[in-house]
């Protein structure tokens, strides 16, 4: 049985100092927000039970002061590791990927962008005075989350906006899998990867 209520929707706050997301379910529950420290030297990113951030859920912390091989290790609020989020190389004309390892340190899923000439487009038409404002609209990455057996599990695809600023998760398979890490994950490569699209 699910933990969440599908399809989930990531939405960020504007007009802020950080970067700030909020999950919710398919229902309009609240699941969790996300809050990343900014001037910081490494990239870290707080996961609160909602906006109140009374109560801390999780931390993510970046290894590397730059991404190249950059790894997150997802902690639960007692400092559990219960998981690692790798990112396989630096931001490049190709697709994006990153490898998620489990608590043993074994890589047992992968997230990988569906269309690379997504990205390449949106990097053209972004760089081109005000056409590349209306890019947000046109060209939205969207993402899979497969096992190492290739079985596709989760898709999480940005939504056109102005602001670059909604993003929704699909559940691909009705298998037995770890939904709170899998949806952790996807919420961290949200954050590293928001600023394209």
């Amino acid at each position: 049985m699910s933990k969440y209520n599908y399809p989930l929707d990531f939405k960020f706050k504007i007009g802020t100092l950080s970067n700030d997301f909020e999950a919710k379910d398919a229902l309009g529950n609240t699941l969790f927000y996300v809050r990343e420290k900014i001037l910081t030297w490494r990239d870290q990113m707080k996961v609160y039970s909602d906006s109140s951030k009374s109560e801390l859920l999780y931390e993510m912390k970046s290894n590397r002061l730059i991404d190249f091989q950059q790894t997150f290790t997802i902690t639960d609020a007692a400092n559990n590791v219960i998981g690692k989020v790798r990112r396989k190389s630096i931001r490049s004309l190709w697709k994006s990927t990153f490898k998620l390892v489990n608590a043993d340190d074994e890589h047992d899923y992968t997230i990988q962008e569906k269309n690379a000439f997504v990205k390449m487009w949106d990097g053209i038409f972004g760089e081109i005075p005000i056409i590349g404002m209306l890019s947000g609209y046109v060209f939205n990455p969207s993402y899979i989350l497969s096992n190492n057996a290739g079985e596709a599990l989760f898709e999480l695809k940005k939504e056109p906006s102005f602001f670059g600023r909604k993003f929704k998760v699909e559940k691909l398979t009705s298998s037995d899998i770890e939904e709170e890490r899998l949806v952790l994950s996807l919420a961290l490569m949200v954050l590293v990867e928001r600023d394209r699209g």
